[in-house]
């Protein structure tokens, strides 16, 4: 197979291996399911370096939430989302959700497909400076989290890597917990924009449309990171791959055929080439409410848990 698919959903790489595939030794898959909410839950946890091998993926835990309907305006609808999302982090964040903790909105906010993290920080009750003016029992009072927050923009902004900014942000406010929240690519059109990925293992800013930047860890900055992220994007040579090989297979080709076939006319003309939906604009406006509500009942009001 000489085309590669370009995803940053763990479930999309696992689902690329044959259920008995010996290389995917390694890796666990366990998938709930809400039938009230029409909301699914996987979760893929790497457990070793084979795995990590066989999946392209640093070791840790990936949990995908699905949610078809995530892109219609239902307030009622949105609500589970948003609980489902808070749970999940308090998994990830174990004891340190009720420390201090730092988000981060990665992306452009001038181009909309990449503006989700900003537009969920901007979203955000951060409360850090309201602690630090009227102390720890103001705190307590009103059940307040220690939460900040930054977008710090893309290096054509300003200049610097992004892992340099947190760096310096964490060298001045010592948080004990990173929440980076990004956009991200997919291989299916089916999960723009209704499908949520949270990981422990942080995140490469870029790497989803192939501009992959410094990445964003425990590794890199010394502190515990968990990464949120919304497809919004869908390489166009994938669309143009799964479109043929479904038609092919029905067909009678044989899959070395079809791969040939697909990477012969897959050339440079739709490399770097990224769809989006029409209606991106009011998507990535919905889906950071839902985001900064599940951050909001998560962080800025930890005590209540």
């Amino acid at each position: 197979m000489d085309y590669k698919i370009r995803t940053d959903l763990a479930l999309e790489v696992r689902e690329s291996f044959p259920e008995d595939d010996v290389e995917i030794k390694g890796v666990v898959l366990t998938e709930d399911f809400d039938k009230q909410n029409k909301i699914r839950i996987s979760t893929v946890v790497i457990k070793d370096e084979a795995g990590a091998r066989a999946m392209e993926k640093p070791i840790g835990t990936y949990i995908t939430i699905e949610a078809p309907e995530l892109d219609n305006s239902s307030e009622d609808y949105h609500k589970p989302v948003s609980d489902y999302i808070a749970q999940n982090l308090r998994k990830l964040a174990g004891n340190l959700y009720n420390d201090e903790i730092l988000v981060v909105g990665l992306g452009n906010r001038e181009v909309t497909p990449d503006s989700l993290g900003p537009q969920v920080v901007d979203n955000l009750f951060v409360t850090r400076h309201l602690i630090r003016e009227f102390g720890k029992e103001f705190k307590e009072q009103n059940h307040l989290g220690n939460v900040s927050a930054i977008s710090p923009g893309v290096m054509a902004q300003t200049g610097m890597e992004t892992v340099e900014i947190i760096k310096g942000v964490i060298m001045e406010t010592n948080p004990k917990l990173i929440i980076v929240i990004d956009a991200l690519a997919s291989r299916s059109i089916n999960r723009l924009n209704t499908t949520v990925q949270i990981a422990d293992t942080g995140i490469s800013p870029g790497s989803g449309v192939g501009n992959n930047r410094k990445a964003l860890n425990e590794e890199s900055l010394g502190v515990k990171v968990i990464a949120i992220g919304v497809p919004t994007v869908v390489d166009a040579a994938t669309i143009v791959a799964d479109t043929l090989t479904k038609y092919m297979e029905t067909t009678g080709f044989s899959r070395e055929d079809i791969f040939s076939f697909i990477s012969e006319i897959n050339g440079n003309q739709v490399y770097n080439m990224f769809v989006t939906p029409k209606n991106i604009d009011e998507m990535v406006k919905q889906i950071s409410y839902t985001l900064s509500e599940a951050l909001n009942s998560c962080f800025s009001a930890a005590n209540l848990s």
